[in-house]
């Protein structure tokens, strides 16, 4: 199973899983499904939408991994010197946090709907937190 389907606000967005490219994060992920949370938007990285982990950490070394997500991208910081996290970019980022510029493990991209991701970042900037579920399509 590799196609997912993400409601994230009121949008729907069918996705696909980066297998091949980050088998271990994929894995981590698939556990954890259906994944229900909510986005709120970045503070440092740009044009993106994230889900903060605190202090939880993963046990996960660095697969497919990239400061630069394209829009639809969604990336996994497992932790370390920032906050373990989940960023799903909508337009340029460029992925840092407070201790300077990141790098997380591109496992998931956007394959349906992508022209409705800049309007869930702008939605969860000016109207805050909006809930994500992601499950099997």
């Amino acid at each position: 199973m590799t196609n997912l389907k993400i409601t994230a606000g009121p949008h729907v967005f069918g996705a696909r899983l980066e297998t091949k490219l980050a088998p271990k994060t994929c894995a981590l992920f698939l556990k954890q499904l259906p994944f229900k949370n909510k986005v709120i938007h970045v503070r440092w990285s740009g044009e993106a939408v994230w889900i903060p982990f605190g202090d939880n950490h993963f046990d996960l070394g660095y697969e497919n991994n990239t400061s630069y997500p394209a829009p639809g991208q969604m990336i996994l910081y497992p932790g370390g010197i920032s906050e373990a996290e989940y960023l799903l970019a909508y337009g340029s980022v460029h992925f840092a946090s407070k201790v300077g510029q990141l790098a997380g493990n591109h496992f998931l991209t956007i394959t349906k709907n992508l022209e409705a991701l800049p309007e869930l970042g702008k939605l969860a900037l000016w109207k805050g937190a909006q809930k994500i579920t992601i499950e099997e399509a």
